[in-house]
């Protein structure tokens, strides 16, 4: 396998493959480095993507990687990458099998790693019907009784946008709240309950929520749960190689996809809200950058 490119893409879902795909299409030697693990794999279905919608996620990578392996310039290699470092023209990226490959520039497009909560239960229903997202899992479950794990800010902000969806809805701070008395009293201005005791566990049939149990073992019954969980980047090559962090934590990109360090792209989750269709015309957005980025150099 040859080990010297033009561009290297770290992370083959959806965003990576999109710019695979325009660098492929502009006759461009491109290597993706994938290892096989997207965020949205417990998640059984896809929404808010046209043509798309309601597919399984793997189902709709698995169409995107055929029809990307049609470019022959374009190739894969399945394995982790876990170091990176500039070079004279460029950069070198480390393979977990210790393989060094080479290229002018690099688009990172790995995701983000989510952080679960010391919940029970929580990790097993995360992506199926513990959701992050109303505009991705919204419809599905819509009308249904819901609670909202979540504090302060976050617990407001789901509070006032997951009322469009469903007028069944808890509070569970799991803790002392911290909302403020505004927002405490505009929450239950619209019958929304608010409790603070803390999560014992989740109780689920196969990932699918039944209720929530507290410490002080009263029950809960529920059928969905929105919670954001912390989370940090999938991979620390970018800030290894000196890319910077926003405040929510992702990947400071210009509206090219440039981020900090000349040659460095960034697509997807790692940069964006987290979106099917934003990763993907993300991804597009970054591999039309890289190949004018390209040419100009020589031109």
């Amino acid at each position: 396998m040859d080990k010297s490119f033009e561009v290297i893409i770290i992370g083959g879902s959806y965003a990576g493959l999109s710019a695979a795909l325009a660098l492929g299409r502009s006759l461009r030697k491109v290597l993706v480095i994938d290892a096989g693990k997207p965020c949205n794999l417990p998640t059984p279905h896809a929404h808010n993507l046209l043509t798309q919608d309601g597919v399984a996620p793997d189902e709709i990578s698995a169409i995107a990687k055929s029809q990307v392996e049609k470019y022959n310039t374009v190739q894969f290699y399945e394995g982790l990458a876990i170091g990176g470092n500039k070079i004279p023209g460029g950069f070198t990226i480390t393979t977990a099998d210790g393989i060094i490959f080479s290229a002018k520039k690099l688009i990172f497009a790995t995701g983000l790693k989510d952080i679960m909560p010391d919940i029970e239960g929580f990790a097993e229903c995360w992506g199926q019907s513990v959701v992050h997202c109303p505009y991705c899992h919204g419809y599905e479950i819509r009308q249904l009784k819901t609670g909202i794990v979540a504090n302060g800010e976050k617990a407001h902000h789901y509070a006032t946008l997951i009322s469009n969806w469903t007028d069944e809805l808890t509070v569970f701070t799991h803790g002392p709240s911290t909302l403020t008395a505004d927002q405490t009293k505009q929450i239950s201005k619209h019958a929304i309950s608010i409790v603070e005791t803390p999560i014992k566990r989740i109780q689920h049939v196969n990932g699918q929520v039944q209720a929530i149990v507290l410490e002080d073992d009263t029950k809960v019954e529920l059928r969905a749960i929105y919670s954001g969980p912390e989370f940090v980047q999938h991979s620390r090559i970018p800030e290894e190689l000196g890319c910077q962090l926003n405040e929510q934590g992702l990947i400071h990109v210009d509206g090219f996809q440039l981020t900090s360090v000349p040659g460095v792209y960034a697509c997807g989750d790692n940069s964006t809200m987290r979106s099917l269709s934003l990763a993907v015309a993300s991804g597009t957005k970054a591999g039309v950058v890289v190949n004018k980025d390209l040419i100009e150099e020589v031109f």
